[in-house]
């Protein structure tokens, strides 16, 4: 059979590779799986940061990857050793640059900001009594690289303890 005119034995040979994908493909794509894998582009279970602050304790679960425009869940657990008067949950501004909460449960009895910080009141706890909050957030598409900020317990205006988060954020 004679090829059409205007087209050459060289066009119409086929190679080894001609009519398969090529192997750089199958080895970017098995990269690209091995990443998400190992869980260095975000997705992994959250880890749990447990921190004694003397009068209480204080266990963090939230994600420390996330990717822009992500929706994720944070828990706060507060376990007084002693009765606190007026526990209350303090969020650095810093953390939450950039970041839309859109729910708290338990809702605080009282919301303020103060010294640098968005103050939740619980009312008094009493020792061995154990407080949990979830937040419901999304990261915001400015926020890229990542934040960073304190969670602190604080019993009235007494400072209890606090403990640094950051979190990394991939676009």
């Amino acid at each position: 059979m004679q090829p059409p005119d205007g087209i050459f034995e060289q066009q119409t040979a086929t190679g080894i590779w001609d009519r398969h994908a090529s192997p750089l493909s199958i080895l970017i794509l098995a990269g690209v799986l091995m990443l998400a894998l190992t869980g260095l582009a975000g997705g992994q279970t959250s880890p749990t940061i447990t921190k004694d602050l003397g009068a209480a304790s204080l266990r963090i679960k939230t994600p420390v990857i996330l990717r822009n425009g992500e929706f994720f869940e944070s828990q706060i657990e507060i376990t007084p050793n002693i009765r606190l008067g007026d526990a209350q949950l303090a969020i650095g501004s810093d953390l939450w640059r950039d970041i839309t909460i859109n729910s708290m449960i338990p809702a605080a009895s009282d919301e303020h900001f103060e010294k640098g910080a968005y103050r939740f009141s619980y009312g008094p706890l009493a020792a061995g009594e154990t407080l949990s909050v979830k937040i419901d957030g999304q990261i915001n598409p400015p926020l890229f690289a990542g934040t960073a900020g304190d969670v602190a317990l604080y019993d009235g205006d007494k400072l209890v303890g606090r403990q640094k988060l950051a979190i990394r954020v991939l676009p």
